[in-house]
């Protein structure tokens, strides 16, 4: 087998493709054939030391992937040989092989493309888990999709329709905002041109949004806030703009009625396993019929992974960029 190996995490240049022995699964594995992965932000955070997980050196990068189950473990029964599945373990997906928890991966309905399902777990988990668990939003309400363009963002938009929201999208550039609307946003919003205040005032007729999904912090939060409606709910995903971690007046909650809520999708899996396999077979059924479908900027060979982290990091990627042994 070869993979990516990351020995020194002081950034994407210092990345190996290097061949290694095929390992074989132990008690509770299983060694996968891989065909697909996709490039998440955490991906690019972890070969810099920057994300909050520090796997021992060396390790192979790529937590989200999807392929054929070529090897089981010990007290694997509910896999078997030859089946399609997706995974997502936070590393080893840079590879043509990883061995994978077996409790860890989904198995692929029939018609479920390598491609999508190595795109999927991380975004739409996060998303839905964002949007219908922590922001309990309702059908009728809007929500405000920051970053809208880029995978989590994407994924949002579809799960907002999906369940009968109107969904406001901010990206930075008007191709960006095309796509966006191309999946059901009903309003776009460009940041790089418009004052974002003033632009959501005007989309919501100053009542401003229910929730307000962020996944990028930074100079966006403190307008995006103080634009909520009242009892709306600011869902904390994550920190695309890093390294500038915002910080909030506290009265801003206060004067709105409105609630700050962190959204930690990881380690609800881990801390609620019924209610997450719940909402994994809930999402599966809605791509199944049409409701959500991954958005792919691009598919690349697994080789090219240096480039594919050069345009995630030059903000070029709308939706998920792939990589395909």
């Amino acid at each position: 087998m070869h993979a990516w190996l990351c020995s020194n995490p002081i950034g994407v240049d210092a990345l190996e493709w290097k061949e290694q022995a095929t390992p074989e699964p132990g008690p509770g594995e299983v060694l996968l054939e891989l065909k697909a992965a996709s490039l998440n932000f955490p991906d690019l955070l972890i070969v810099q030391n920057k994300y909050q997980m520090k796997p021992p050196l060396p390790f192979v990068p790529g937590s989200e992937y999807a392929g054929v189950v070529r090897a089981l473990g010990e007290g694997v029964t509910h896999l078997q040989m030859g089946q399609a599945v997706a995974c997502l373990t936070g590393t080893g997906g840079f590879a043509t092989h990883a061995l994978a928890p077996a409790d860890r991966c989904m198995p692929l309905p029939s018609g479920f493309p390598f491609e999508d399902a190595a795109a999927f777990i991380m975004t739409y988990a996060t998303s839905h888990h964002a949007l219908i668990d922590r922001g309990q939003l309702k059908a009728g309400e809007t929500v405000l999709v920051l970053g809208a363009a880029g995978g989590v963002g994407t994924a949002a938009i579809q799960i907002a329709k999906a369940q009968g929201a109107r969904v406001i999208a901010a990206a930075s550039s008007e191709d960006k905002l095309a796509l966006c609307k191309k999946i059901g946003a009903d309003v776009g919003i460009n940041y790089a041109a418009q004052d974002l205040r003033e632009a959501i005032k005007a989309a919501t007729a100053g009542k401003g949004p229910d929730v307000i999904y962020d996944p990028v912090g930074g100079d966006l939060a403190e307008p995006a806030f103080r634009s909520i409606a009242w009892r709306g709910r600011y869902l904390v995903v994550g920190f695309a703009a890093s390294p500038t971690i915002p910080t909030l007046p506290m009265n801003l909650p206060l004067l709105k009625g409105a609630s700050l809520v962190g959204v930690f999708w990881g380690d609800f899996a881990r801390r609620e396993p019924k209610s997450n396999a719940a909402m994994m077979q809930t999402l599966a059924q809605w791509y199944a019929q049409g409701k959500v479908k991954p958005v792919i900027d691009r598919v690349l060979a697994m080789r090219e992974l240096k480039q594919a982290y050069a345009l995630m990091g030059s903000r070029q990627v709308k939706g998920k960029l792939v990589l395909v042994n």
